[in-house]
């Protein structure tokens, strides 16, 4: 097995409970963590034959732009499509961060995090 990992990941989006959250937006940060065979890859120096880290910011991105009141909810989005979109992932650990949240402190950011293996 092996690990790809997206560190840092940012984008500017519209999550939140609050009406303002989704007319203003905020930054946000993802940090994506797949396991995956690396093995065949490692020899054969094929795209092809590995996990297309291209393709996993793309989801990422996309899912990201569609307004979800709960972190929780756009993560689950991102790890479910990573998870049909991509047969060989076998386990994936995701962190959405929501960059200065209006929660009314100096808070840099508030992060869930959720790990999830393939059935």
């Amino acid at each position: 097995m092996g690990t790809i990992k997206l560190n840092n990941i940012r984008t500017y989006s519209y999550h939140g409970c609050l009406v303002e959250e989704g007319k203003i937006g905020s930054d946000y940060r993802v940090d994506l963590e797949i396991k995956t065979d690396l093995r065949k890859s490692s020899q054969s120096d094929e795209l092809a034959d590995t996990v297309d880290y291209v393709h996993l910011n793309k989801i990422v991105v996309e899912e990201m732009a569609i307004r979800s009141k709960l972190l929780e909810h756009v993560a689950q989005r991102i790890i479910t499509r990573c998870f049909a979109e991509i047969p060989s992932i076998s386990r994936i650990k995701l962190a959405v961060s929501k960059l200065n949240p209006p929660i009314g402190g100096d808070v840099e950011a508030v992060t869930i995090e959720m790990e999830e293996f393939r059935n």
